[in-house]
């Protein structure tokens, strides 16, 4: 997709949610009493990670039952606070929505943003998603809390940085302002970097690249390529640092108001969207970053070797003390029981 059109499309997109649209939705709550047509919002765009399990779980409520699943993509209902204000109201009864975002309700969910903690071996990190005691057992609690059912986390690749000019070291972060989400943590983590962090929601952030606003960003790659960000930021840097995660999760009244059956319908979707969508994801990165370089000569592919990752890593100690020192005791314990997790996924491997 051309800058021009991209430019445009994302301006358009990114609205806030109109008045018509909550009056729309309301008129259609009877439906949640009924439970009969279920509204899902995600942040992403058509045939991206999230669209995909979006619509894989859609489709296995609709052939297993008489309920319909309306599926809104970023932007047709506002940005990523927005769609989380109207699951917690009830006005959506799903919503995907990554740690990204979710920091500052949940503290803890910050903990996928400690660099260098997660591998970035795509086999290692499924089967951790699979068999991790912290994201099956102890999440879904942090998330009650709130309000929200949480249904499945899941990775969708592994996070690139994309900058005005190529980077393989700390020094070269140096005064660089880079994008990051609405999180203390990823804040931290660009600090820690050598950068200048500068939180941006995502529908700023082409034209804050096009314009100079901002310096660079990190994504996975299949966002690099969908969003057309490498046209405006055509130097990319596999630092090794982490993968992006997500949750999708349901309002908790409206779960818990389910009948059995539609307990355990919702949860054999959300584990057949799971299935379908980490099948989608493996060789997915490949694939985007061929496209990507197809698409521009102006791109660079930097992949940091092990040296040049440990100036990266030595400065992760300091991000971790601060994720502790946000979520307390109770942090203490989730990364100590992620720590646990991981060891037991390598030393099977």
């Amino acid at each position: 997709m051309k800058a021009s059109t991209l430019v445009s499309t994302r301006s358009v997109t990114t609205k806030l949610l109109t008045t018509a649209s909550v009056g729309a939705l309301l008129l259609g709550l009877s439906a949640t009493a009924q439970a009969d047509n279920w509204r899902y919002a995600h942040e992403e765009y058509e045939g991206d990670v999230q669209d995909v399990f979006a619509y894989a779980f859609k489709e296995y409520i609709e052939e297993n039952s008489d309920h319909t699943v309306q599926v809104y993509r970023f932007g047709e209902l506002g940005e990523s606070d927005d769609i989380m204000e109207q699951t917690q109201n009830g006005i959506l009864q799903f919503v995907n929505q990554s740690p990204g975002f979710t920091g500052a309700l949940i503290p803890e969910a910050q903990i996928f943003f400690i660099p260098y903690l997660l591998p970035t071996d795509e086999e290692t990190v499924l089967t951790f998603f699979d068999e991790s005691k912290a994201i099956n057992e102890m999440f879904p609690e942090l998330y009650a809390e709130q309000g929200l059912e949480l249904l499945k986390m899941y990775p969708e690749g592994e996070m690139v940085v994309t900058t005005d000019e190529p980077i393989s070291s700390p020094e070269d972060m140096d005064n660089k302002k880079i994008r990051t989400m609405t999180n203390p943590l990823l804040s931290e983590t660009y600090d820690a970097f050598g950068a200048t962090p500068t939180p941006l929601p995502w529908g700023e952030v082409y034209g804050g690249l096009q314009t100079g606003i901002i310096d660079g960003q990190e994504n996975p790659i299949f966002w690099i390529e969908s969003g057309g960000l490498y046209e405006v930021s055509p130097h990319l840097t596999f630092t090794g640092h982490g993968w992006f995660t997500t949750a999708m999760m349901a309002n908790q009244d409206f779960y818990e108001g389910l009948s059995d059956e539609d307990k355990e319908l919702v949860q054999e979707a959300s584990n057949a969207a799971y299935d379908h969508t980490i099948e989608h994801i493996k060789g997915l990165a490949d694939d985007a970053l061929a496209k990507i370089q197809e698409a521009s000569d102006e791109v660079t592919v930097t992949r940091l070797n092990e040296e040049q990752i440990q100036a990266f890593r030595e400065r992760a100690p300091q991000v971790e003390e601060a994720f502790l020192e946000m979520t307390g005791d109770r942090g203490e314990e989730l990364l100590q029981q992620f720590k646990a997790d991981l060891e037991a996924v390598n030393s099977d491997s």
